[in-house]
């Protein structure tokens, strides 16, 4: 076997060669691509080698890595192309899942922590370029074991999200647009190449199990939008396609848009639950059942009268008293998106418009 350079590797076995003459590697190269001295690209697969002699190679054996069931894996690459300045995290590269060392260093793989991850399986990758991170070692990169499982946003909740890489967001915006066929951010490359910002994002994430970077984004859990029996829900959305008024002519007193565009959406939502995005829309609830109102000492369970007093009045010999008065008013579902267009918000219909017409 001596003779022969022979080196057997296990099934569970990756064989890593460090070559220990030859030429050297240049300055900042890491991995050997063309027999240099040092670590080489190319791994041995299970079984016989020959030529191995251990006067001119050491092999080392680690063994292959394992994500389970539930978890994802992170990798730093020591070697590639420097990063632009602009991103912080590596580019995804044709290399068979960072198992091939060789294609991640020729099509351009990039030094540093990778946006690329390790889904549950196992991997023949070498360890002398990745260095890779689980659960089990997380602590060691200033990272909590949980960041690296699978991430499950729970049943009515809606995951806001936050991304870590990319341009900055246009000026004059809050959040990064909607980009398609990004798999819910579980394909960083793609969302990206595609134009994707850094920083808080329109789109969230819905009730499910996600393999997320941590690197790449981070997610906070918030309720769904809850709409009670007997509302609807008219959007104000700050973000979204360019305004567009669709309120029509006869509408005098403000502007609407459809659904997905910035401004107060025509179209309200119905009672039921809603996975809106909080941080860049607001909710204006306005009941659908009759309203009644008190100009009086008393105050309904809605409470819009809360601020609302007996109406003065005279006789006419001059003597002043109290009256008590009641309205009643009904906002139809189709045109509360105009009543807050025009006034905002229920309680500045009836403290604006409904006070002074019935005060006076």
């Amino acid at each position: 076997m001596f003779a022969l350079g022979l080196v057997k590797i296990n099934e569970r076995e990756v064989g890593i060669v460090i070559k220990r003459f030859g030429t050297k590697l240049r300055d900042g190269q890491l991995v050997a691509l063309k027999g240099e001295a040092g670590y080489q690209a190319d791994t041995l697969p299970p079984g016989w080698h020959f030529w191995y002699f251990p006067w001119k190679y050491r092999v080392i054996k680690p063994g292959v890595t394992m994500i389970p069931a539930g978890e994802i894996g992170l990798l730093v690459a020591a070697d590639g192309r420097p990063k632009p300045e602009q991103r912080i995290l590596g580019q995804i590269v044709d290399c068979d899942n960072f198992q091939n060392a060789r294609k991640f260093l020729l099509n351009g793989g990039e030094k540093g922590q990778q946006l690329g991850i390790l889904t549950p399986g196992t991997y023949r990758i070498n360890t002398a370029l990745f260095t890779i991170i689980t659960s089990r070692n997380a602590e060691q990169f200033s990272l909590e074991p949980h960041q690296l499982k699978v991430y499950q946003v729970k049943p009515d909740r809606v995951g806001i999200v936050t991304t870590l890489d990319g341009a900055p967001i246009d000026e004059g915006e809050i959040a990064g647009p909607i980009i398609q066929d990004h798999n819910n951010f579980q394909n960083g490359q793609t969302f990206l190449d595609k134009g994707g910002r850094r920083g808080l994002q329109e789109q969230v994430l819905l009730s499910g199990s996600w393999n997320l970077n941590p690197w790449f984004v981070d997610v906070e859990q918030v309720p769904m939008t809850h709409i009670p029996i007997g509302h609807v829900g008219i959007v104000i959305s700050f973000v979204g396609k360019e305004h567009l008024d669709v309120s029509g002519d006869g509408f005098k007193h403000g502007n609407l848009v459809d659904p997905g565009h910035k401004g107060v959406w025509v179209t309200p939502l119905y009672p039921g639950k809603h996975p809106l995005n909080t941080r860049v829309m607001k909710v204006e609830l306005v009941p659908t059942t009759n309203i009644v109102l008190n100009w009086a000492s008393r105050t309904e369970s809605h409470s819009y009268d809360a601020h609302l007093s007996p109406i003065t009045v005279r006789s006419r010999d001059g003597f002043a008293f109290n009256l008590d008065v009641a309205q009643i008013i009904h906002i139809g579902a189709l045109e509360a998106p105009k009543v807050i267009s025009r006034v905002g918000a229920v309680q500045n219909l009836v403290d604006h418009v409904l006070q002074p017409i019935v005060g006076n």
